[in-house]
C-alpha cells in the first residue's frame, strides 16, 4: 500500500513539473521588456494629451502619423491634418484630459492601449465634459511611437 502511495506522489510531482515553465528566467527577461514598452508608449499618450490641452502643435505634429484616423465618441472622423487644424482654429478647446484607467498592450511595433478619460473641452463654442472609453492604437516608426487611431465611446453618467 505505501508503495502506491508513494508512487501516486511521484507521479502527482512529476506533473506539477510539467507545468512550470521551462525557463523562468526568458520569461521574467520578456516581461521586463514589454513593461519598458508599455511604459513608453503609455507616457507618449501623456504627452499627446498635454499637448491637446496646452495646443502644442509641434509635439502634436511629432506623435501623430500622417496616416492617423481619428474617430470622434460622436462618430466624427478626422485626418491627421484636420484634427491638427481644429485644435489650431479653436473649433475644439481642450481643458483638461484626466486618464481613470489605462491599460497597454505591446505586439511587436504596435501598441494598443485601452484606456477611461474624464474629456473637458469646448467644442464649436459648446462645454463638452465627456467619460470616454478609447482605444489607441500606435505605431513605432524610427523609434518613436505615433498615434495611428483613435477610437472613443461616451460613457453613461
Amino acid at each position: 500500500m505505501n508503495y502506491i502511495l508513494t508512487l501516486c506522489l511521484l507521479l502527482s510531482l512529476r506533473l506539477v513539473q510539467a507545468q512550470t515553465p521551462v525557463s523562468p528566467s526568458a520569461a521574467a527577461t520578456t516581461t521586463v521588456a514589454q513593461t519598458a514598452d508599455e511604459k513608453a508608449v503609455i507616457d507618449v499618450e501623456k504627452q499627446r494629451f498635454a499637448a491637446q490641452v496646452s495646443k502644442d502643435i509641434t509635439a502634436l505634429n511629432k506623435v501623430l502619423a500622417n496616416d492617423l484616423v481619428y474617430t470622434h465618441s460622436n462618430g466624427g472622423a478626422d485626418s491627421r491634418q484636420s484634427y491638427i487644424r481644429s485644435i489650431q482654429d479653436g473649433k475644439i478647446a481642450y481643458e483638461s484630459i484626466n486618464v481613470e484607467e489605462q491599460n497597454a498592450r505591446i505586439y511587436g511595433n504596435t501598441a494598443v492601449i485601452n484606456g477611461k478619460c474624464l474629456v473637458k473641452a469646448i467644442n464649436k463654442g459648446e462645454t463638452v465634459n465627456s467619460h470616454l472609453l478609447y482605444l489607441s492604437v500606435y505605431v513605432r516608426n524610427a523609434g518613436q511611437w505615433q498615434l495611428v487611431a483613435w477610437q472613443s465611446t461616451k460613457l453613461g453618467n
